[in-house]
């Protein structure tokens, strides 16, 4: 996937949406206008608690979505931090370690740093975030290799090991945090319902509309703006890496680390 095929899927849900969205306010309208004309002027007497009810649900969706996915975007950035501090902190460990043994590790430190902000900068290609991810799995078991056998030499500080190997692991868990953190969505029928209510309303609100003949285009055009740009923030947020809405500048964090690994 890429940038321009995700934002042309997105793109083509949410004018698809807008544009079902007026047609359903006129299928509504007429409906209500067709109703009027044959059984009178209180014809839409009950409506009113029927579109109560169909708009809090459909707000009640949209408050639900867009808190779910802005609550994961700030996890997703936390997560970011966490691996820079999890990452400093086993780099600063390496003074422990034997003075033979620390320019390789600190080699394949930078290495590894560089390689997890390829990861995230191949996106939205899977493909190759996919292989970067693999060299920074085969990164992790290099220094992990590398660091054990440096706690085992005479001239490393007896609590090397002690100190070092909790945090290498707690800096290899991460790695995996994140990984499934850009996987973890609602499930799609939490969507199709959103649509589905959003569509509901439109329907109904047009049928409110028919106690004036005539159309009002702006109340039409600002629901179906309103709901469609609702639906697109929260699609932008709810994939982070690959929209308008970005996570990128987090990665300043990583990027920070890196220049102070000398």
């Amino acid at each position: 996937m890429t940038v321009d095929y995700f934002m042309l899927a997105v793109g083509s849900l949410v004018v698809g949406l807008f544009v079902g969205t007026l047609l359903l306010l006129e299928v509504g309208r007429r409906l209500g206008l067709r109703q009027r004309a044959r059984e009178g002027e209180g014809v839409q007497a009950g409506v009113g608690q029927l579109q109560a009810a169909v708009f809090g649900l459909l707000g009640l969706l949209i408050a639900f979505t867009f808190g779910s996915a802005v609550s994961r975007f700030a996890t997703r950035q936390q997560m970011v931090v966490e691996e820079a501090n999890a990452i400093g902190t086993a780099y600063l460990r390496l003074d422990l370690l034997s003075p033979t043994r620390q320019p390789t590790l600190r080699d394949s430190f930078r290495r590894y740093v560089d390689s997890r902000l390829a990861v995230y900068r191949r996106l939205p290609d899977l493909d190759a975030a996919r292989a970067e991810l693999g060299r920074s799995t085969a990164l992790q078991s290099e220094i992990w290799t590398q660091a054990v056998a440096a706690c085992r030499l005479a001239d490393s500080q007896p609590s090397a090991c002690v100190l070092l190997i909790p945090a290498l692991n707690h800096m290899i868990d991460i790695t995996t945090t994140r990984t499934a953190a850009t996987q973890i969505h609602p499930p799609a029928i939490i969507f199709v319902m959103l649509f589905g209510m959003a569509l509901a309303s439109a329907l109904l609100a047009g049928y409110n509309l028919a106690v004036v003949p005539a159309r009002n285009w702006l109340h039409m055009l600002g629901f179906a703006s309103m709901i469609a740009i609702a639906v697109y923030v929260i699609l932008d947020i709810e994939y982070p890496r690959l929209g308008l809405i970005r996570i990128d500048a987090i990665d300043q964090v990583l990027i920070e680390l890196r220049a102070g690994m000398k």
